[in-house]
């Protein structure tokens, strides 16, 4: 079983270094990224033993993280923004169901964070949904009552906002870098496209585009919810019929299946598998 914590710092190494020993749990990847302004870190564990874990790494993120002073692309909502307890087979969904209910009851109780459950712990509520507006409007939608915390306080955590945690299969963060001249116009417009719902639509892929300031490059920054439905290799595809792809980028680590089928013309730059990280940890 796995935890993918997905912190809003991405730009000071000393921090991120210490909220990562601070989990004290099998860390099989970290990915920061200075543009988007966030970690992704990838812990292995038993049942019983995440939640904690998640729960020690995010105390340390609170004392060294301030929401109102961060800005970076990635949409985010809570200093530790996202927190799911991901299972590796179908017969581990129910642990990590318990796993994912211990983790928010932690978050709520002991470090005062407002949580809400996303995905199928919520009857299929996203991500999107909860982050639409980003903290203020969350905290507007709380205050109203047109939400409510399923753990933890009534209202935003003054510095660390809010808390998003799921039990889910395996999720691929995807990105793809555009060459020159595509602009960040340009990648919200192949975003729109390719994203599930658009005129291309992908099945299970979220998609946003960027400008990246640091790298001064357009990016289309993709969620592949269920590899098998769209391979990584169909992606990429999407993207070139309307800009040429450089160079792919992976976000923490992806099943091998992922990869099926994948360009040799394109780079992925931090390729990593679930498989071979958890052996080498063994």
């Amino acid at each position: 079983m796995l935890a993918i914590p997905n912190v809003s710092e991405g730009r000071d190494r000393q921090a991120i270094e210490a909220i990562g020993e601070a989990f004290e749990a099998r860390l099989l990847d970290v990915h920061f990224d200075p543009d988007h302004h966030r970690s992704v870190f990838t812990l292995a564990g038993q049942p019983g033993a995440l939640a904690r874990a998640v729960t020690r790494g995010a105390q340390e993120a609170l004392t060294r993280i301030q929401l109102d002073r961060h800005q970076g692309e990635h949409p985010r909502i809570g200093v530790l923004d996202v927190a799911p307890i991901v299972y590796l087979s179908d017969e581990a969904r129910g642990a990590a169901c318990a796993e994912a209910l211990v983790l928010g009851d932690l978050l709520g109780d002991e470090l005062g964070l407002p949580v809400f459950l996303y995905g199928a712990l919520a009857g299929g509520r996203t991500r999107a949904e909860l982050r639409r507006g980003g903290p203020a409007e969350l905290g507007r939608r709380i205050a109203a009552g047109e939400l409510a915390p399923d753990f933890g306080p009534r209202h935003l955590h003054r510095s660390a906002g809010a808390v998003l945690v799921a039990a889910r299969p395996p999720l691929v963060a995807f990105n793809v870098e555009l060459a020159p001249p595509a602009t960040g116009q340009d990648a919200k417009a192949i975003a729109a496209a390719i994203r599930e719902g658009g005129s291309e639509g992908l099945p299970g892929v979220r998609a946003i585009g960027l400008w990246l300031h640091h790298r001064q490059l357009a990016q289309v920054s993709t969620n592949v919810e269920d590899h098998r439905a769209t391979p990584l290799a169909d992606v990429v595809s999407a993207i070139r019929r309307h800009a040429v792809p450089t160079v792919a980028e992976l976000v923490g680590l992806a099943p091998r299946a992922a990869f099926a089928g994948f360009p040799d013309d394109v780079p992925v730059s931090g390729f990593a598998t679930i498989e071979e990280a958890l052996a080498r940890s063994a």
